[in-house]
């Protein structure tokens, strides 16, 4: 609108100084008032519009044109000012950007300080040989830190660390790659201790092939129950692979690892076959015929039974506690397979090779998602009355559950997630009533 004001102002500003030139050479009224005429209706539209005669809105007109540039200008000059401001705004998003990185530790659950020079009183612990390396990594530290005391740390696996913790009662800590059964539970109540679970990582279950093996990179669960029972050679599970005895080098059955295998890898199968009425290979229809009803008091214990006995009545079959010896074994044969804790695997990846399951490797991303079908969780377990007569043990695990996620990636096992480290922490403040 205000363009088309201008244009019709300098219009009128034409005529008026055209007109009376005109006029003064004396080219005749009617030819050059004509024009003006033809002109006159497209003036005084404008004129009411105005309400001005044409010579006062000439000065009026040209102002604004004259002003319009700063006007116009204005705008820029202040978008150019205002850009700083988009770039100040940088920093505010990089605080905001940077607040949850801030709320994320300050959501980690503090304990007391613990001071290890001032810690006196011996400390037993005993179990699962998963949980060894971490749990002795632990020990060292704590030495280091000035704990003057003796740490014993027993490697006998998850069962017989609950057996000399829950039944005998002469451990202070109990460590394991499975969570307490009821039985275990029941066995520490009978001697008055009520135990409590720490979460202390996450450790994956490494299936391992020898360096020479050429012929096996991924195996599926289907695949796994046959080498580790009834096949007797590599062929028979595969007829691609090679017609020789598989050595087996497995862990022993006090082994919170040997467990969590087979409650993975046979169990879960036979409970889908019972579920089914079809049986899933090694299973057989005489293996479902021969359990109990499924609302059987005994049917657990026969589930149980059913899936170790093909494991254990394997051919050319190395059971031990000690995962040493299993790497050993499977370092010493071309056509050896076994299983055992990741980090164990990782310090013998110049002998060993651990295989994917179903195309998922073993990796710590793979481990805290629970893609990877053998990942689990690595506990510590005591008791609150444990803790409150010898305040060692409370320091000890405070120091543990304080720093371990600090060094359990050394250790080669994965960091437990905040909220379950924050859990254990909490148990530990419930028990020792601080």
């Amino acid at each position: 609108m205000l363009i088309t004001l201008k244009r019709q102002a300098a219009l009128i500003l034409l005529l008026v100084l055209v007109v009376p030139i005109i006029a003064a050479c004396g080219g005749g009224g009617t030819t050059t008032e004509a024009p003006a005429t033809e002109e006159a209706p497209a003036a005084e539209e404008a004129t009411p519009e105005e309400e001005m005669p044409a010579e006062e809105a000439t000065p009026e007109e040209e102002m604004p044109a004259e002003e319009a540039t700063p006007e116009e200008e204005m705008p820029a000059e202040e978008a150019t000012e205002e850009a700083p401001a988009a770039e100040e705004a940088t920093p505010e998003e990089e605080a905001t950007e940077e607040a949850p990185a801030e709320e994320a530790s300050a959501e980690v659950l503090q304990l007391p300080d613990v001071d290890p020079a001032t810690v006196e009183g011996d400390i037993i612990t005993a179990g699962s040989s998963t949980v060894f390396p971490l749990a002795q990594r632990m020990a060292d530290i704590f030495i280091e830190d000035g704990y003057a005391g003796n740490i014993e740390i027993s490697s006998i696996g998850s069962g017989g660390g609950f057996e000399r913790f829950c039944v005998s009662a002469e451990t202070d800590i109990s460590n394991a790659s499975r969570a307490i059964n009821d039985d275990e539970v029941a066995a520490c109540q009978e001697n008055g201790r009520e135990p409590i679970e720490f979460r202390v990582g996450t450790d994956a279950l490494a299936i391992v092939v020898n360096q020479e093996n050429d012929f096996l990179e991924d195996v599926t669960a289907d695949e796994l129950r046959l080498i580790f029972s009834t096949a007797e050679t590599w062929a028979d599970v595969n007829p691609d692979w090679p017609a020789e005895p598989i050595e087996r080098f497995i862990p022993g059955t006090d082994s919170g690892t040997f467990d969590y295998f087979d409650e993975e890898i046979f169990r879960a199968a036979l409970e889908e076959s019972v579920e089914t009425g079809t049986p899933i290979a090694p299973f057989t229809q005489e293996t479902l015929d021969a359990l109990p009803p499924a609302d059987d008091e005994g049917f657990d214990d026969a589930v149980d039974e059913a899936a170790r006995v093909l494991m254990l009545d394997a051919a050319n079959l190395s059971l031990s506690e000690d995962d040493n010896v299993l790497v050993q074994g499977v370092a010493a044969n071309p056509f050896a397979i076994g299983f055992f804790g990741y980090a164990f695997f990782q310090q013998s990846e110049d002998m060993l090779r651990a295989l994917s399951i179903d195309g998922v490797a073993p990796t710590a991303e793979t481990a805290e998602s629970n893609e990877y079908p053998l990942s689990r969780p690595l506990f510590i377990y005591s008791d609150a009355g444990i803790m409150t007569e010898k305040p060692q043990v409370a320091s000890f695990i405070n120091y543990f559950l304080t720093n371990v996620n600090d060094e359990v990636v050394e250790v080669g096992y994965f960091p437990a997630s905040t909220e379950a480290i924050n859990d254990a922490k909490q148990k530990w403040i419930d028990a020792v009533g601080e």
